[in-house]
């Protein structure tokens, strides 16, 4: 069974409530219909009810519509967000305004527990999906940095390596510096955990492997490595690595023997966002891997973003993973506690075990 269908089984058995922002988007409302009617969420489509149910062809069956701008919620809603923002200078009016925005609304659903996660981005920006969610649902305690990560799925035939495999930071962090990627690999590895069961390998990426060249890119990543093993003493992680190190376990024996990474890293934690987001969408388009993301993390609680040129698919494949994340909320995909890093240590879950 293909790791991404574990992830769909794992959120049939537990299907949680999952707010859409952008109800009246066909591609929003056909991945709703099937996710309630394959029974791995309970869908809440944000948007004037009419328009709502004309992007669901009349099937409502299993969904939840609500009109921020109608909702009995709606005052309250904009009681919270005024005490949440006025010390930035919002008053209540501008509060209640804003409240009545879709995104704001499933941002304020999720922090007071009436939703379980949402999903946004098909229509709206990156920048105003992640604001609404840093604004309103907040960072995790002990989190400083919200990064996000894509879900890499090889499953074809000609894939060597099949599974599931993160890239991490795709879409938000541009150039961190060695505090935040050490930040990034240790959230993206609890990630991978908690989505997978299976024990996170982190390879710290570079165009260096284990000092064969020497450059102060190379020194932030050698430094992030070290901050990361302070901070995360359970964690396997390597750095610097080249990517045909890391992947292939040849190549691996090779430039770098003994390592405890050798070809079988499964969380690509790249330097900057150049790096990462090109080489996502080269695994996509040329490799044939399917991306799912990106997947935001460090968030109190769950809330993803899609591409504004998603498909149904993948917004169905979002919601599934996005009741992952809310069936291991608490640490789930944030960053561990100190004394959560045994969570590090390799365990499996039966239904995520990966191929």
């Amino acid at each position: 069974m293909l790791a991404l269908d574990r992830i769909i089984n794992a959120a049939r058995a537990a299907p949680h409530r999952i707010v859409l922002p952008e109800g009246n988007d066909p591609r929003i409302a056909g991945a709703a219909r099937r996710a309630a009617r394959e029974g791995i969420a309970h869908p809440i489509l944000l948007g004037r009810a009419q328009e709502v149910l004309a992007a669901l062809e009349g099937d409502a069956r299993g969904i939840t519509i609500v009109d921020p701008c109608t909702s009995p919620h709606r005052e309250a809603y904009g009681e919270e967000l005024y005490l949440l923002r006025r010390a930035k200078g919002m008053d209540r009016a501008a509060a209640r305004h804003r409240i009545s925005e879709p995104l704001a609304f499933a941002a304020m659903m999720v922090r007071l527990a009436d939703a379980d996660g949402m999903v946004g981005g098909a229509v709206a920006t990156t920048a105003e999906t992640v604001r609404a969610a840093l604004q309103i649902i907040g960072l995790a305690p002990g989190v400083q940095l919200v990064s996000s990560f894509f879900l890499m799925i090889l499953c074809e035939d000609y894939h060597v390596h099949k599974g599931a495999f993160v890239f991490a930071d795709c879409g938000l962090v541009i150039d961190p510096d060695a505090t935040e990627l050490a930040e990034i690999a240790i959230s993206s590895a609890h990630s991978y955990t908690a989505m997978t069961g299976e024990c996170a390998k982190v390879a710290m990426l570079s165009f260096s492997t284990a000092g064969s060249a020497r450059h102060a890119r190379v020194d932030k990543v050698i430094e992030a490595v070290s901050i990361a093993r302070r901070q995360a003493p359970g964690l396997i992680i390597e750095g610097e690595l080249q990517f045909d190190a890391a992947f292939v376990a040849a190549v691996g024996a090779a430039k770098a023997p003994g390592l405890a990474i050798c070809g079988d890293a499964n969380v690509f934690v790249f330097p900057n966002l150049d790096a990462a987001n090109i080489g996502y969408k080269i695994a996509q388009r040329i490799g044939g891997a399917k991306a799912i993301g990106p997947v935001l993390q460090g968030l109190a609680g769950p809330a993803n973003d899609l591409s504004r040129g998603c498909s149904e698919d993948d917004a169905f494949h979002m919601i599934a993973l996005t009741c992952a994340q809310a069936a291991t909320r608490a640490p789930g995909f944030l960053r561990p506690r100190a004394q959560d890093q045994a969570s590090f240590q390799c365990r499996a879950k039966s239904n995520f075990r990966q191929d």
